[in-house]
């Protein structure tokens, strides 16, 4: 019977193990779409064998929503951190949008956008996603709101937040095929001062 001193080194291998597999899977996303991001091809990646992949994550479906989770919380936690440096006062807004907009053109948003599409046609990753993607907006807003430093029972406000992180999804969808930077810079500019008009009290 394994004793408390033997638990331990197992449970960190164990999220050690899990860890490599949901960074391999979401660079596997990247690099090679859903169709190409295999169960075996993610094992392989990361080092860890066939079994235990199917220990922790019995499915691709599984497998590749728990890496976006887990993407999509580290991304957070690091927006938060790059937060902490931006300035008060009326820059704050600019900034803010801007590092939103990266985050849109991240290996987040790619490996989000390979399971949106592929979620269309597949029944059980659909199921899986969709709660996902709920959770995930919904802390995303939050975020949002609370970099912005706005109060979402003002009228109004809420809308606005939710159309930038509408129009910033958009323009890293168009972003995607070919360098869209020139333009998103000057939409990203108009609304800026859109928004603030917005959120002013």
């Amino acid at each position: 019977m394994p004793t408390a001193s033997t638990r331990v080194p197992q449970q960190e291998r164990s999220r050690a193990t899990q860890a490599r597999l949901l960074e391999a899977t979401v660079d596997c996303l990247i690099e090679h779409g859903w169709s190409g991001t295999t169960t075996t091809v993610v094992a392989a990646r990361a080092g860890v064998s066939r079994g235990a992949q199917l220990h922790h994550y019995p499915t691709k479906a599984a497998l590749v929503t728990a890496a976006v989770a887990h993407l999509a919380e580290r991304r957070a936690d690091e927006l938060r951190t790059e937060a902490e440096a931006l300035p008060a006062g009326p820059q704050r807004l600019d900034r803010v949008v801007d590092l939103l907009a990266v985050a849109f053109t991240g290996p987040l948003f790619v490996a989000a956008l390979e399971l949106w599409v592929a979620a269309r046609t597949d029944r059980e990753l659909r199921d899986a996603l969709v709660p996902l993607e709920a959770t995930v907006g919904r802390e995303m807003h939050r975020l949002t709101v609370a970099l912005l430093g706005v109060d979402e029972r003002r009228p109004g406000v809420r809308e606005a937040v939710q159309a930038t992180l509408d129009l910033l999804r958009g323009l890293g969808v168009a972003n995607l095929l070919s360098d869209d930077s020139t333009r998103r810079a000057a939409l990203l500019t108009t609304w800026k001062r859109q928004l603030a008009t917005l959120l002013t009290p």
